[in-house]
């Protein structure tokens, strides 16, 4: 974001002394460190940038709700909370409707627009309340004692599907005996699919209408309000996501039936508002994280699944129908970009908003009529708001103002494309120090994303998280965060390039968009960092393995030892895909792609930062590293987070992790 600055200002004075030539080293890579603290970003800063999600516009199109979150952390506390917000379509009468101690969250509207329904854990268990939007009281509507997970409104208003779990005395008992054992992959803790009225003036019981062998999830329900489309999965273990199938209950019998359940994965259903078709989401058979998912169609006359052309990534994720059931609304990314695309019964994706820089949110929401979209919108320079679109006129107006100006100066960010070693073009962020002046060498900071299937798009770099990268700018850092082969939003067969090479073609696209940034005349080559968090955190690991150009290295939830990260882990099916079976088959892969093999080569002094409570990446991976950086005599530094799992979210945490990392390159890099 440009700002204006007053012709007076300190800051403005040294802009004018800039630009009339004298752009020396001083200038352009350590005025950042001598600004005043208001006229610089910090991570302080960035943890009071709110994160906005869930825009839902009203059935008649005149309001729209939506979600802000934002720290807390007086005294004791260190939590996210977040609370419902409305106002009008064009903006105006914003008020914040829920208030108190506990997050409200998922906000829907009824029927008639005259509630929104929210979900909270404000007395006690996570329960269904509803709030009338001219204000007043939040009315509890369900009184359910166990877990509760997704909801949505029967169109006809009268009734609100959940998948919940009933309380299991025994379960609670055994907690307080101190008999609180418990057998792996016994007894699953699945989830059934309930009803309860919306109107009622007596106590509203839950009624199970479907329960199996399996864990239900999301929930769609017919235009008719007869029935419900839900997925399921084998288990609610986070392994069990490539067994996801759809199924559908009569909501008066409980007579349910297979929709799809084949070997695919198949997900996110939702019903054409003629009644005629079910859309979902379909991967190749078998899946894997290199799969093309489709969006499909269930003819519910002749019972027939036709699946529709292929989308830019092969990743849609479903929005819902068009009014008159031609066409089928989905978000996308498309490289550092995302936007939202419609999907013709009979034809090519369609683009419907597209920015021109920046990201639409992946959750966006239709309302009842499809009359209207609801979606968040975020670039590099302007942090996320809320939005709400006509879609007939494709006009979108910001709804919200959850972070509000004036902000201090940003460092500029660019796409940049660069090729590797073997000629594949490679793109990638790159985030100019606060006042660059060109042709100025400055040091640089490279982060490297999770996944290996994540992405790094055109998000505001003043938001929270674990790498600062506004506070790096204004410190006088240049950062490339690059988008290495095996990333998503580049197609399937970019997204499988690095099958059994991790720490191969990956790590030679990232070294080329580094001495690209420095052949730029931008990047001091003696004064280099590198981190990254989970798969960004074995690239870590890996890199500081195999070349001393780096003067300092940070690698948070990253994995050291892949033959023990298969045995320890949640998902280890997503190491079958990458490295075709498992350790014990494919024991010397494993190992020789194991930054721990090579630890004797580090010289690099390196930050480890884990979740105690980290199951996806155990912290043994981190101990593992620390121990074999250490005993070779090199500098390092572990902190483990208790309570945290893959990533942190406890904001004293993730701003203790923020500062951790600029103190870590300013001892050794600056």
């Amino acid at each position: 974001m440009k700002q204006r600055l007053k012709s007076g200002s300190w800051w403005a004075r040294w802009a004018r002394w800039a630009r009339w030539g004298r752009r020396s080293f001083f200038v352009a890579c350590l005025l950042p460190r001598i600004l005043s603290a208001q006229d610089r970003w910090t991570p302080e800063l960035s943890i009071k940038v709110a994160t906005v999600a869930d825009v839902v516009p009203s059935p008649d199109g005149k309001l729209a709700a939506w979600t802000e979150t934002r720290a807390v952390m007086d005294g004791e506390k260190s939590e996210m909370l977040m609370q419902v917000f409305l106002a009008q379509s064009d903006g105006t009468g914003r008020v914040q409707l829920t208030r108190g101690e506990k997050s409200s969250e998922a906000p829907a509207f009824s029927a008639d627009g005259r509630y929104v329904i929210f979900a909270s854990e404000r007395d006690g268990r996570k329960n269904l309340y509803r709030v009338a939007v001219n204000g007043g009281e939040a009315e509890r509507l369900s009184d359910w004692k166990g877990a509760m997970a997704s909801f949505q409104l029967s169109p006809d208003g009268k009734w609100i599907a959940f998948a919940g779990r009933e309380a299991d005395p025994d379960e609670e008992l055994a907690k307080r005996e101190k008999r609180d054992f418990r057998v792996i992959d016994e007894n699953p803790k699945n989830h059934s699919l309930w009803i309860i009225p919306f109107e009622s003036d007596a106590k509203r019981p839950a009624r199970g209408i479907a329960s199996g062998p399996w864990h239900a999830g999301s929930i769609a329900w017919s235009p008719d309000s007869r029935r419900i489309a839900f997925g399921t999965h084998s288990s609610p273990a986070a392994d069990a996501l490539k067994s996801a199938d759809i199924r559908e209950v009569e909501i008066e019998t409980g007579k349910t039936a297979d929709i799809a359940a084949s070997a695919a994965i198949e997900a996110q259903p939702s019903y054409s508002p003629d009644g005629r078709r079910l859309a979902f989401v379909r991967s190749a058979n078998p899946p894997s994280v290199f799969s093309d998912n489709r969006i499909a169609l269930f003819d519910r006359q002749t019972g027939q699944v036709r699946e529709l052309p292929a989308t830019f990534d092969g990743s849609p994720n479903i929005i819902a129908w068009s009014k008159d059931s031609t066409r089928v609304y989905f978000s996308e990314a498309r490289r550092t970009r995302s936007g939202i695309h419609a999907m013709p019964v009979d034809g090519a994706p369609l683009p419907l908003l597209e920015p021109a820089a920046g990201v639409i949110g992946q959750n966006a929401r239709m309302n009842a009529s499809g009359a209207y979209l609801g979606f968040t919108k975020q670039s590099a320079a302007e942090p996320v708001e809320a939005f709400m679109m006509d879609v007939a006129s494709a006009r979108a107006v910001k709804v919200s103002d959850a972070n509000p100006g004036p902000r201090p100066p940003l460092g500029e960010t660019s796409v940049v494309r660069w090729k590797s070693k073997d000629g594949m073009e490679i793109e990638g962020l790159l985030t100019l120090p606060t006042g660059y002046a060109k042709g100025t060498k400055c040091p640089l900071i490279l982060v490297i994303h999770g996944g290996p299937s994540g992405v790094f798009g055109e998000t505001f770099i003043g938001a929270h998280g674990p790498y600062p990268t506004a506070s790096f700018a204004s410190k006088g850092y240049a950062v490339l965060r690059p988008n290495p082969r095996g990333s998503s939003a580049y197609g399937r067969a970019f997204r499988s390039a690095n099958l059994n090479d991790w720490g191969g073609g990956d790590y030679r696209d990232l070294m080329s968009g580094i001495d690209s940034v420095i052949t730029q005349g931008i990047a001091d080559e003696r004064r280099l960092a590198v981190m990254g968090w989970s798969y960004g955190g074995y690239m870590t690991n890996w890199v500081i393995t195999q070349t001393s150009r780096f003067k300092a290295a940070a690698a948070g939830a990253g994995l050291s030892n892949l033959i023990s990260m298969w045995g320890t882990n949640d998902v280890p099916t997503v190491l079958d895909d990458y490295f075709s079976g498992p350790s014990y088959e494919q024991i010397e892969r494993y190992a020789r792609l194991s930054p721990l093999r090579h630890a004797g080569n580090v010289t690099t002094p390196t930050l480890i930062l884990h979740g105690e409570a980290d199951v996806r990446v155990p912290t043994s991976q981190g101990y593992e590293m620390y121990s074999a950086i250490k005993r070779h005599g090199v500098p390092a530094q572990m902190v483990v987070y208790p309570r945290a799992p893959h990533g942190p979210r406890e904001p004293k945490f993730v701003l203790d992790i923020m500062q951790r990392h600029l103190d870590w390159v300013e001892k050794y890099v600056r």
